[in-house]
């Protein structure tokens, strides 16, 4: 039967180049699974994959979209089940990485059903973002789905706004087209969690946002001020260096919030990981252990 070894863990663990290594060794493409890398005007602050990695192996689902496109899991989820069956035909496994916690669990488990959004309801409610803030918006989601609002994070446009777009849309609650039921998938899926010492894993974060910032963030970010509503440019990255362009922090504090935030966001992704009993863990520098576990599992 064929396999689908997922590779997965926090911002900052090191998946990039262990996995790289990984597809050398089995001569697999990489299937990308980072809901930002995917947009190709991000590639600093998003840590994607450089031209020269990309030209080692193949890499699907990187810089293949523009940030003004809509694009979510449930299209995500139904693009990778497109493309892997042609991957099979040349391999019994194929490599799908990444640390985009709903990217991930849409190929491993399925996404529920839901309506995609016309452009007229994604218009109003980017302009109801941009004009009455998220706030209204989570009290509006509070009105009309009580129970979605209870769980979602309310901190997070893209959610809060993605909500209210079914819910106006459809007349129906969102919490109507969540069924949670897992998908069969007609290939075995392996799951590998790479992880670190939590004061390593600060430590390698902290020095990524300098390196960041070395790069050339500062000059990326600016490139995309103008269009700074985009809820794809309202995460970790962005807008802590749009606040320093509006004059409401300087740029030190800038980049001590960019470190802290994608710390905040380590945890929460290895908080989630952790409920998976199906991910065996690995530290990324015993490779030669994830081969032995990925030919064990997959023959």
């Amino acid at each position: 039967m064929k396999t689908l070894v997922v590779i997965l863990g926090p911002t900052g663990v090191g998946k990039t180049e262990l996995c790289l290594s990984i597809a050398e060794h089995f001569g697999l493409p990489i299937i990308n699974a980072d809901s930002r890398q995917i947009f190709s005007e991000l590639p600093i602050a998003t840590a994607a994959p450089t031209e020269s990695q990309q030209q080692r192996v193949k890499h699907y689902f990187v810089g293949n979209r523009h940030i003004e496109d809509y694009y979510s899991a449930s299209m995500y989820e139904e693009d990778v089940m497109a493309l892997l069956p042609k991957l099979f035909i040349d391999s019994d496994i194929a490599l799908l990485t990444g640390g985009s916690m709903l990217y991930l669990d849409s190929v491993c488990n399925g996404i529920d059903d839901i309506p995609t959004i016309d452009a007229q309801t994604r218009a109003k409610l980017k302009r109801d973002l941009s004009e009455q803030g998220l706030p209204s918006l989570v009290d509006r989601l509070k009105e009309l789905d009580p129970e979605h609002w209870d769980i979602v994070d309310r901190l997070n446009p893209r959610r809060v706004v993605h909500a209210l777009e079914i819910c106006e849309m459809t007349g129906k609650t969102y919490t109507s087209f969540r069924t949670n039921e897992k998908k069969q998938r007609p290939f075995r899926i392996v799951k590998i969690g790479l992880n670190r010492p939590r004061e390593e894993l600060y430590e390698r974060i902290n020095q990524r946002v300098l390196t960041m910032m070395e790069s050339g963030l500062e000059a990326e970010a600016r490139a995309l001020y103008s269009k700074r509503a985009l809820n794809v440019l309202n995460t970790v990255g962005y807008k802590e260096m749009f606040a320093y362009f509006d004059g409401t922090i300087p740029l030190e504090e800038a980049v001590r919030q960019i470190q802290s935030n994608t710390r905040r966001y380590m945890r929460k992704q290895l908080t989630w990981f952790n409920k998976d009993t199906d991910i065996k863990w690995f530290s990324p520098e015993n490779m030669e252990y994830i081969i032995n576990y990925i030919d064990q599992e997959t023959h």
